[in-house]
C-alpha cells in the first residue's frame, strides 16, 4: 500500500469502534449522576502550558510531546495529557467566578512520542474528570469513586485503588531533604534520568522503572506529613471506607506529573502481567496558580481508554458491538423499491433505525442482509403489495408474518417493541 496508518496509532473499524462508544457511554452516564458536566478543548495547545502545568521534571515534558512550530513561528504541542488545558480553559474563562465547584469531565485523544505497545499508544484516548475550587477531602473521595465505579459497572474484575499523600508545601520540602539525604549515596549507581532528576525533583526519582530495587528502604513521605496533610488524608480515607470502595495505601506512590499535592491515587484491574493500572491521578492545589489564575485548588484523574478495552477483552468480558436493526426493507419491483425509499426515510424520522438493499440482489440474499444486521423484522413489498397499500411485516425471532397498511408500518413495528 502507499499510506499506511502512523507508528503507534490504530483504526477503530465497524465492530470494534461500538465496544469504545460502549465504554464512554457508561463514562458519561455516571458523569450525570456524579453532576460533572462536558468539556472540549482544543488537540493543541502553546508548548509553555505543558512544561508549567506537567512539569519540567517529567517524563512526558522531557521526552514525549509531540511539538512544532506553526507559520507564527509559536511553539506548540499536541496535548499528552487533559488535565493543564481544562485548567488553562478553566483561568481563561473564568469558570472560578461561579458559585459553585466546576465538575467537568473530558473523553479524547493524546499523544506522547514513546515506544508502542500493548494499552500505550502514541496517540491513545482518555476519559477524565475535573473538580475545581474545594480543597474538602469529600470531592477527592467523590472522584476516586466515580473512577472506581466506573471500572466496577464495567464488569471489571478485582478493581481497587492505590492511594497515597504526597503532602502539602511545607512537609514536601521536609520530605525532600530526607529523601535526598537518602538518594545521595547511591546517586552515582543509579540511571541518568534520576541523577539529572535527583536536585530538580527528588520525589520523581522514586517513580523510576530502573531502579526500583534500590529504593526499596527509602524512607516514606507519610513520615514527614504536617498535621494538616495527615487530617487531609486521614479523612479522605474514611470517606472511601464510607463508600465502599477498595483501597490500600502505597506510601511509594508518587505519580508521573509534579503538580500533585496531598492526594494521589491509581485505579487498578486485573490485568496482563504488569499491565493492570487503569489510570490514576490526584490533586493539584498550585496548578491554576501556576498558569495564572486564582489560587484555586483543583482534583482530577485520568482513564486510558485502551487500557480499558485491554483489560475488557483479556477478562473475556462481552460488550454489546451491534444494536439489533429495527427493519430490514425487501423491495421486489422497480415501484416497490421506490416506496422502500419512502418508508424507510419515514421509519428513521421516527427514530427507528432500518437499512434496504442498495445492490439488486435477490430476495434470499437480501434475507440474509437481514439476518446478519440482526433486524428485528423484515416488510417485504411487492408490486402487488404496493396496488393493495400493504406490505407484509415478518419477525425474524418466531418467523411469525402479518400484513399491515402501508401508512401504519411505523405503528406496527412500534407497537411490537
Amino acid at each position: 500500500m502507499a499510506f499506511q496508518k502512523p507508528t503507534g496509532t490504530q483504526d477503530l473499524l465497524p465492530g470494534v469502534v461500538e465496544k469504545w462508544q460502549y465504554v464512554e457511554e457508561k463514562a458519561r452516564d455516571l458523569c450525570r449522576r456524579f453532576n460533572y458536566r462536558e468539556i472540549r478543548t482544543p488537540i493543541f495547545e502553546q508548548t509553555s502550558l505543558f512544561v508549567r502545568g506537567v512539569g519540567e521534571t517529567t517524563d512526558i515534558v522531557e521526552k514525549e510531546m509531540y511539538t512544532f512550530d506553526d507559520k507564527g513561528n509559536r511553539s506548540m504541542t499536541l496535548r499528552p495529557e487533559g488535565t493543564a488545558g481544562v485548567v488553562r480553559a478553566y483561568v481563561e474563562n473564568k469558570l472560578y467566578g461561579e458559585p459553585d465547584v466546576s465538575k467537568l469531565y473530558y473523553i479524547g485523544p493524546m499523544f506522547r512520542y514513546e515506544r508502542p505497545q500493548a494499552g500505550r499508544q502514541r496517540q491513545f484516548h482518555q476519559f477524565g474528570v475535573e473538580a475545581l475550587g474545594a480543597v474538602d477531602p469529600a470531592i477527592d473521595a467523590e472522584v476516586i469513586a466515580l473512577g472506581y465505579q466506573l471500572c466496577v459497572e464495567l464488569g471489571l474484575k478485582d478493581v481497587k485503588v492505590e492511594i497515597n499523600s504526597v503532602g502539602n508545601a511545607t512537609s514536601r520540602a521536609e520530605y525532600r531533604e530526607t529523601l535526598l539525604g537518602f538518594l545521595r549515596p547511591m546517586k552515582d549507581s543509579l540511571c541518568k534520568d534520576c541523577q539529572s532528576r535527583m536536585e530538580r525533583n527528588p520525589l520523581r526519582v522514586l517513580d523510576c522503572k530502573v531502579d526500583q530495587d534500590k529504593f526499596v528502604g527509602a524512607p516514606s513521605i507519610l513520615d514527614s506529613l504536617d498535621e494538616e496533610s495527615l487530617s487531609h488524608f486521614a479523612k479522605l480515607q474514611a470517606y472511601l471506607d464510607d463508600f465502599g470502595v477498595d483501597y490500600a495505601v502505597n506510601n511509594r506512590l508518587v505519580r508521573g506529573l509534579d503538580y500533585y499535592t496531598l492526594t494521589a491515587f491509581e485505579l487498578k484491574a486485573q490485568g496482563i502481567g504488569a499491565i493492570d493500572t487503569v489510570g490514576g491521578g490526584g490533586r493539584y492545589n498550585g496548578l491554576v496558580g501556576d498558569i495564572g489564575g486564582p489560587d484555586q485548588p483543583g482534583i482530577g484523574f485520568g482513564i486510558g481508554l485502551e487500557r480499558i478495552q485491554l483489560i475488557l477483552e483479556h477478562q473475556n468480558i462481552e460488550v454489546t458491538t451491534l444494536a439489533p436493526l429495527d427493519v430490514y426493507f425487501v423491495a421486489l419491483g422497480e415501484a416497490a423499491d421506490r416506496e422502500v425509499n419512502r418508508l424507510l426515510f419515514k421509519l428513521r424520522q421516527s427514530g427507528l433505525s432500518g437499512e434496504r438493499d442498495y445492490l439488486g440482489r435477490k430476495m434470499k440474499a437480501q434475507m440474509k442482509s437481514a439476518d446478519r444486521f440482526k433486524a428485528r423484522y423484515t416488510a417485504i413489498l411487492g408490486d402487488d403489495e404496493l396496488e393493495r397499500g400493504e406490505i407484509a411485516l415478518k419477525a425474524m425471532d418466531t418467523g411469525e408474518q402479518q400484513t399491515v397498511k402501508l401508512d401504519d408500518l411505523v405503528a406496527a413495528v412500534r407497537g411490537n417493541q
